[in-house]
C-alpha cells in the first residue's frame, strides 16, 4: 500500500479526551475515531490490526475444538426472563422495543441465546460435548465508559459455550479453554497470568480471569516469581488429560489488588512480584445455572432426561489492541508485535524527487508485494523527519530507509522497531531478511 494513497488521519496533537497510552496512540495513529461516548469507528490501520487479533483467536479456538457460529446482536427479552437475569442486569443492559411492541435487548453477552440454539436441536448425550464459538460486537452501556476501546460502550468480543454431560466433562472443557487463553495471548505478544475471579452477573462457582501485565495497566497485581518462567506455548493434546498443566499454573500464587491481602498472602516478600495488569480475558463453569431453568436437556444413557453442564468463556478482541499497546509502546508510539502488526515493513523513500532513490523505492516495493510481505510505502512528498515520525508513530515492525547516499553505494538502511538497532544491507539482503 502507498502511503500517498492510504487513508491514515494521523495527529500531531493529542487530543485532549484521552486520559491513558492507548486512547492517545490509537487516536493519534489515526486508528479509530469517536463516533460518541464509548463508541468508535474503527479505520483501516486500526481494522487491520483487530481483524490480524481476531485471526489468532480464532486459530486458537478452533485448535481446542471450538466451533464458529454467529449470534444476532439483538436478543428477544423473554429468554433473559426465562434465565431470571433480564431484571438483574441492570442499567448496562440497552433495553429496546419494537415497532410491535416486543421488548428486546441489545447483547452484553449470549448465553441465554445460544442455550436456546442448543436446546432447540441438541437431545442426545451423543452429541456431546460441544463447544460454540462467535466473534460478534457486544453493547454494555457504561456508567462512564473512557479509556477509549479498553473501556467502551460498544466492543468486539470472542465468546464461546461449552455444553457436556456432567462436571468431568465440563472441567475438561473448561482446563481445554484455559491453555487456549494462555496459547492465544502468547501468540498476540502479551504475558498473561490467570487468576481466581470472582464471577459476577454471569455466575458459577469457577471462574479465571487473564491479566496481561503492563506498567501503565488499570490494575494493581500481585503474583508469584516462578510464573516469569511459565511457557504458555508447550506442545499440547486437547485430546489427552489437561489437568497436571492447569495444576502447574494455578499452583502459584497471583492476585489483583481486590483479592490480595497483604497479611494473609503466603507467598515471601522476595518471591512476590507487584505489577499493573490489564483484564482481557474470562472463562466460567456454571453447572445448570442456565440450562435448568431453561430446559436445555438431552437424554443420558438411561434414557433420563438430564440438564446439561455448561461454561462459557471471553475475550475482549477489541480491548486487546489497547492492551497490547499499553504493553508495548514507548515515547514515540506504538510497537507492534510481529504477529499482529498491520504491516510488517514500512519502505520510507527520503528523497521522493530524486530519480534514482524513486526508481530504487519503487522497485524494492514491487518485489516485496510480489514476495506477499505485507508493506507500506511512504512515497509521500514530505521531509525526511516527518516520515520517521509516521513510522514510529504506527509502530510498523521493520523500516527500510532508502536515501541518495546509501544508492550510491548499493544500500538501504533497515531498522527495526522494538529495539532500535539498524544496519547497511543491500536491497537483496533486506528482501531475504523479510522473506526468510
Amino acid at each position: 500500500m502507498r502511503l500517498s494513497q492510504y487513508f491514515l488521519p494521523t495527529l500531531k496533537e493529542t487530543p485532549s479526551e484521552a486520559e491513558i497510552v492507548s486512547h492517545r496512540l490509537m487516536l493519534r495513529a489515526g486508528m479509530v475515531r469517536q463516533s460518541s461516548a464509548g463508541i468508535y469507528s474503527w479505520l483501516p490501520l486500526g481494522l487491520k490490526v483487530l481483524r490480524k487479533i481476531e485471526a489468532i483467536v480464532r486459530e486458537e479456538q478452533e485448535l481446542a475444538g471450538a466451533q464458529p457460529i454467529l449470534m444476532p446482536t439483538i436478543q428477544p427479552a423473554d429468554l433473559w426472563r426465562e434465565s431470571g437475569r433480564y431484571d438483574d442486569y441492570g442499567a448496562e443492559m440497552l433495553r429496546i422495543t419494537d415497532r410491535r411492541e416486543r421488548e428486546m435487548l441489545y447483547g452484553p453477552t449470549n448465553e441465554e441465546q445460544i442455550t436456546d440454539i442448543f436446546r432447540q436441536n441438541v437431545r442426545s448425550y451423543k452429541d456431546l460435548p460441544l463447544n460454540l464459538y462467535q466473534i460478534q460486537w457486544k453493547f454494555r452501556d457504561e456508567i462512564r465508559p473512557r479509556f477509549g476501546v479498553m473501556r467502551g460502550r460498544e466492543f468486539l468480543m470472542k465468546d464461546n459455550y461449552s455444553f457436556d454431560m456432567d462436571e468431568v466433562g465440563a472441567r475438561r472443557s473448561y482446563n481445554a479453554m484455559f491453555i487456549a487463553y494462555l496459547r492465544t495471548f502468547a501468540r498476540l505478544g502479551l504475558r498473561a497470568i490467570p487468576m481466581a475471579a470472582d464471577t459476577g452477573p454471569i455466575g458459577g462457582d469457577l471462574s479465571h480471569e487473564f491479566i496481561v501485565l503492563a506498567e501503565t495497566g488499570e490494575s494493581e497485581v500481585y503474583y508469584h516469581k516462578d510464573f516469569e518462567g511459565f511457557n504458555p506455548m508447550v506442545d499440547v493434546d486437547y485430546s489427552a488429560d489437561l489437568q497436571p498443566t492447569i495444576d502447574h499454573w494455578t499452583s502459584r500464587y497471583a492476585a489483583t489488588d481486590e483479592k490480595h491481602d497483604a497479611d494473609k498472602c503466603p507467598v515471601d516478600a522476595a518471591e512476590l512480584i507487584t505489577g499493573r495488569g490489564i483484564e482481557v480475558g474470562h472463562i466460567f463453569y456454571f453447572g445448570h445455572k442456565y440450562s435448568a431453568p431453561m430446559n436445555a436437556v438431552v437424554q443420558d444413557k438411561d434414557g433420563s432426561q438430564t440438564p446439561v453442564h455448561m461454561g462459557s468463556y471471553g475475550i475482549g478482541v477489541s480491548r486487546l489492541v489497547g492492551a497490547i499497546i499499553e504493553a508495548s509502546h514507548d515515547d514515540k508510539g506504538i510497537i507492534w508485535p510481529d504477529s499482529v502488526a498491520p504491516f510488517k515493513v514500512s519502505v520510507l523513500n527520503i528523497r521522493p524527487d530524486d530519480a534514482d532513490c524513486a526508481a530504487a523505492a519503487d522497485d524494492l516495493y514491487k518485489k516485496l508485494q510480489v514476495a506477499g510481505v505485507d508493506v507500506l510505502y511512504d512515497d509521500r512528498d514530505e521531509r525526511a523527519g516527518a516520515k520517521f515520525a509516521t513510522a514510529e508513530l504506527i509502530g510498523i515492525p521493520n523500516t527500510i530507509t532508502i536515501g541518495p547516499r546509501g544508492i550510491k553505494a548499493g544500500v538501504v538502511e533497515f531498522g527495526v522497531r522494538g529495539s532500535g538497532e539498524k544496519e547497511e544491507l543491500t536491497p537483496e539482503a533486506a528482501l531475504n531478511r523479510l522473506t526468510a
